[in-house]
């Protein structure tokens, strides 16, 4: 896979996340922990199905004697699907997404502690002014929403936490594999693929007591289902595939396109129009984003045209 064939898959990948929020919308009786663990669970069966295709019995050895970051990345996988569900029956799409996209300010943060990487002066910036559209929206919705709208916010702020745990994971991983292929080491590279399913099962069993009594229709199954194998257990594999070619940064950043995808299905397909401070705090968080890395985009391009003029 090229770097152009990979921004190509990371978009798709955002447009099967962003349909949480219109689907969940039209569910008739499943709330809450229940919406979670039925998403959670077909998610599970999907990933189970799908990877003992691509691995074969090998698959269920490799889990029980998987190392460290294995467990780390499902850990936080388990967390990001328990999460963003939970936050969806609290509060709107909107609030969610928007909370959601502190995802690569976050990432480059952990990065930078995890990793090492440097960061520039324009993503600090970012950091700060992104920051300050996250206070400005809980701010104001403090001052007229429900409690369980604010509580919505809190726990969709795990999201990203976790995210930014996940992809530096995921990066630092795939530093690994770049180092061992230059030096010949030898060792086969570590696979990722099972912490999707790792996280999944994790993000059933901890709801499975908070779902009960089950309520869910029919209609709510059939769309759960939909959730757990169309939105989770096909990006989700393919995004670690992406992960070996794309930065961290760079997975968080094209990740951003679900805010807009899943704001415009909700509005469009289930009436949930954005608030003005949603919006407001919004265009705060993306338009720090989309400067960084336009900034960050002049600056290679001139590195890159000094390299060849020298």
């Amino acid at each position: 896979m090229n770097h152009r064939t990979a921004v190509f898959a990371m978009v798709c990948v955002t447009l099967l996340w962003s349909i949480a929020g219109v689907v969940t919308r039209h569910l008739d009786q499943a709330r809450s922990f229940e919406v979670t663990f039925w998403r959670s669970a077909f998610n599970a069966l999907a990933l189970a199905v799908m990877l003992h295709l691509l691995r074969g019995p090998a698959l269920w050895r490799s889990l029980v004697r998987s190392p460290w970051p294995v467990w780390v990345s499902g850990m936080c996988w388990g967390v990001m699907y328990t999460a963003f569900m939970v936050a969806l029956t609290l509060t709107s799409v909107a609030n969610v997404l928007v909370t959601m996209a502190l995802g690569p300010l976050l990432t480059a943060l952990l990065a930078r502690l995890a990793l090492g990487h440097r960061l520039a002066a324009r993503t600090w910036g970012a950091i700060a002014v992104a920051g300050a559209g996250i206070a400005w929206m809980f701010g104001h919705e403090a001052r007229g929403s429900r409690a369980d709208e604010l509580l919505g916010t809190a726990v969709a702020l795990l999201v990203p936490l976790a995210a930014a745990t996940n992809w530096t994971v995921l990066q630092h991983i795939a530093q690994r594999t770049r180092t061992q292929a230059r030096t010949s080491a030898g060792e086969a590279p570590l696979d990722m693929l099972g912490a999707v399913l790792i996280g999944a099962v994790l993000s059933a069993l901890v709801s499975l007591p908070l779902a009960w009594p089950f309520q869910a229709s029919g209609r709510d199954l059939s769309l759960l289902a939909l959730l757990g194998v169309v939105q989770l257990a096909l990006p989700c594999l393919l995004v670690v595939r992406v992960s070996r070619v794309l930065s961290a940064p760079e997975v968080s950043l094209l990740g951003l396109l679900e805010v807009i995808f899943g704001v415009t299905w909700a509005w469009l397909g289930a009436g949930e129009e954005p608030s003005s401070t949603t919006l407001l705090g919004g265009a705060l968080v993306l338009g720090a984003l989309v400067a960084n890395e336009a900034l960050a985009l002049r600056d290679r391009s001139r590195a890159s045209l000094l390299k060849e003029t020298a």
